[in-house]
């Protein structure tokens, strides 16, 4: 939020210099007039102390979330739209939040509508939000519209961290499992490596093979380390700018044994949700699913999107192109292709939702029993073969001393 250099004079008729902070310089002003402080001259600070750094520019999901509920309360309860935005900023959390709903209060109040402020602020508010805020505001139902936006995000945000909790796990025991076995290699391997050498002993093909790897990663660490970290940057570089190179991770992701599967359901999962939202708020198919295609990450499931869209635009069915999918269950067609013959298709896509989310608790939950065991026997496997690879000489040459 900018910093505002001030001074004037207090209700005792006594000079005040100091800064403000306000999204506007007439924000400024005004806090000033109501704190007594009658302004003779005020500018924006250039100062970098004045300079609010933000790592993150984005609004954590749970202060969104918090944010939603607290909205549709505040104009549930009867709370004038302005002032609800004015509560909010004052009491959320979020600097970022903060500073976004006071400039949109600022707007507000000036004549524009809710829905027309937030989405020129679309870091913050994403197009599904202010799609369907611009809705209820066409309709008069904020307040349900909100309500409805919390419960999207609060089944969103959930899903979402069952998935990274899955993941998460096997990778931190990678990792540990992958500096246990360095560990090993630098400090442990090289002293009995010395000691084979100065006994000439004749050994196994395991142990030579870890004494080599061993030997390497002492001797040229840094190119290791340095090809790793290409191999991230390279990584990422083509994730943002190739499009082809990002559809074949997905691909890959999504065809992964075990999680892949998991995965797929999530992302089922999101965009039928998104779209049940949209559609329950009476927001046109055509836009919904432009939406849609924006919201949804994933590559594979945006072109399938896109495909219904051209295929509605041209007086097609919007579940065909779903089915020639492979990514889609026969069970999502289906419930799609009698949701467009009844006329229900918002509840029909919001069951499904509720399918795959149930679906992929009980896979993560599975997952994590088995992960566990899986994870140990696989680091007493690597930290096994190592010390064996070690010990298994030495038995030779406890018998060639005797």
């Amino acid at each position: 939020m900018p910093v505002y250099k001030y001074s004037g004079r207090t209700s005792t008729g006594a000079m005040k210099k100091g800064t403000i902070t306000a999204p506007s310089e007439k924000a400024a002003i005004q806090k000033l007039r109501q704190s007594g402080i009658n302004p003779r001259q005020i500018e924006e600070s250039k100062s970098i102390l004045h300079t609010e750094l933000n790592i993150s520019r984005k609004v954590k999901h749970e202060d969104f979330i918090v944010f939603c509920r607290q909205f549709s309360t505040l104009i549930r309860a009867g709370v004038a739209l302005v002032e609800s935005l004015h509560i909010l900023a004052v009491q959320t959390n979020s600097k970022i939040l903060s500073t976004t709903l006071m400039a949109i209060e600022e707007d507000v109040r000036a004549g524009t509508s809710f829905s027309s402020a937030a989405a020129k602020r679309d870091k913050v508010f994403p197009p599904l939000f202010t799609n369907m805020m611009r809705v209820g505001e066409a309709t008069g139902n904020i307040d349900a519209t909100l309500e409805r936006l919390a419960v999207h995000y609060e089944k969103q945000h959930k899903l979402r961290k069952s998935i990274q909790s899955t993941l998460m796990y096997p990778a931190v025991l990678l990792v540990v499992i992958a500096i246990v076995a360095i560990g090993l290699m630098v400090t442990i391997v090289p002293s009995f490596a010395e000691m084979y050498e100065d006994f000439g002993a004749e050994l196994p093909f395991i142990t030579t093979f870890i004494l080599g790897i061993s030997e390497v990663m002492q001797t040229l660490w840094w190119v290791i380390l340095l090809v790793f970290i290409v191999a991230i940057i390279g990584f990422q570089f083509l994730f943002k700018s190739n499009p082809q190179f990002k559809y074949s991770v997905y691909y890959f992701m999504l065809k992964m044994p075990v999680f892949g599967s998991l995965l797929q359901k999530s992302a089922i999962a999101q965009m039928t949700r998104t779209l049940a939202s949209l559609f329950s708020s009476s927001v046109p198919i055509l836009q919904a699913l432009g939406i849609v295609e924006n919201v949804v990450q994933n590559p594979i499931i945006r072109d399938v999107v896109n495909e219904a869209k051209v295929d509605l635009e041209r007086g097609k069915s919007l579940a065909g192109p779903f089915e020639k999918s492979w990514v889609f269950p026969p069970l999502v067609t289906h419930m799609m292709t009698i949701g467009e013959q009844t006329g229900s298709l918002d509840y029909m896509l919001e069951k499904v939702a509720d399918f795959y989310e149930e679906d992929v608790d009980r896979t993560v939950e599975t997952l994590k029993s088995l992960i566990e065991p899986m994870m140990i026997v696989l680091l007493a496997g690597v930290v096994g073969t190592i010390v064996l690879a070690i010990l298994v000489p030495m038995f030779s040459l406890f018998e060639q001393i005797g």
